[in-house]
């Protein structure tokens, strides 16, 4: 019996050398050299000498940018509009209402109501806006047709009538009714990628535009065609977006032939400004075929 155990044992263990002689056992993956030394490049540029990873590069202190933008084509007569409510006060003694979608000054051809927003900032340089703006309508439409403001700064909404406006903000909550001569305090809680539509449900012919910032580096060129940002971040890359009502581009982008601000189809160019430095783009003109008829 003790035999028979014995000889159980040694074929049991002639089996477990044979096994050895085989296939090796495979352990695990093996490992992928190639992304390896990749992975060690990209590190190594990465850190510094100590192994630390070294901050990326930030710009120091502000800067200011300006220009004019001036309209090369014939702005033609505005359009009249239709007024066919309250008359008496729309229309008062044969008063006529007309598009403000195109404002041209006929001296300089400034181009007014040009929007240009910084589409993304690193750092603010003030945090918050406490100066209360007004956006008044008097006559049966918007005084301001194109309005800009920074999230959660206070808008006082007036309404200069003798009778009732609805002012309805698209993209936000705000839609109500302004008794005459009264106003209500609207405060933007987020901000708009592009400007949005301001219309009073009453008097369907009053329409303006707003803008809604965070870090509130918007501008909206004046009735010259001028527009200035300060305080913008300086020493960093900064792209620009720069919109009209009647730009021919996608969704009101404004289109420039200025390769050298690396203007693109998308109404943006990119810039970078040095400290202190007070950035002056000169005169954009702005060609007839860039602006609907």
């Amino acid at each position: 019996m003790l035999r028979h155990c014995y000889e159980i044992l040694f074929v049991f263990f002639a089996a477990t050398l044979c096994l050895g002689c085989g296939q090796k056992r495979v352990v695990g993956p093996a490992p992928d050299m190639v992304a390896a030394l990749d992975l060690r490049e990209t590190l190594e540029k990465e850190t510094g000498a100590e192994g630390k990873v070294e901050d990326k590069a930030m710009g120091t202190g502000w800067a200011s940018l300006k220009g004019k933008f001036i309209f090369a084509g014939n702005p033609g007569a505005p359009k009249a509009l239709v007024v066919d409510k309250d008359t008496a006060v729309c229309s008062k003694d044969g008063m006529q209402l007309f598009e403000q979608s195109l404002i041209v000054d006929e001296s300089s051809k400034g181009l007014a109501n040009v929007v240009v927003f910084l589409r993304k900032s690193s750092r603010v340089k003030n945090e918050s806006a406490t100066e209360k703006l007004v956006m008044d309508q008097k006559n049966c439409e918007f005084l301001t047709p194109v309005f800009a403001a920074r999230v959660g700064q206070a808008v006082d909404v007036k309404n200069s009538d003798p009778i009732g406006h609805n002012t309805n903000i698209s993209g936000s909550s705000f839609n109500q009714l302004i008794p005459s001569g009264d106003s209500t305090v609207f405060t933007p809680s987020r901000e708009t990628g592009l400007p949005v539509s301001v219309t009073c449900n009453i008097h369907p012919w009053m329409k303006a535009y707003a803008v809604f910032r965070k870090d509130g580096y918007v501008a909206v060129s004046s009735g010259d065609g001028t527009f200035e940002i300060p305080d913008l971040p300086a020493g960093e890359p900064l792209e620009f977006q720069v919109w009209h009502e009647r730009a021919t581009g996608r969704s009101g982008a404004l289109d420039l032939d200025q390769p050298e601000l690396k203007w693109n189809s998308k109404g943006r160019f990119k810039i970078t400004l040095k400290e202190n430095e007070v950035r002056d783009l000169g005169t954009l003109e702005i060609p007839a075929d860039a602006i609907s008829g």
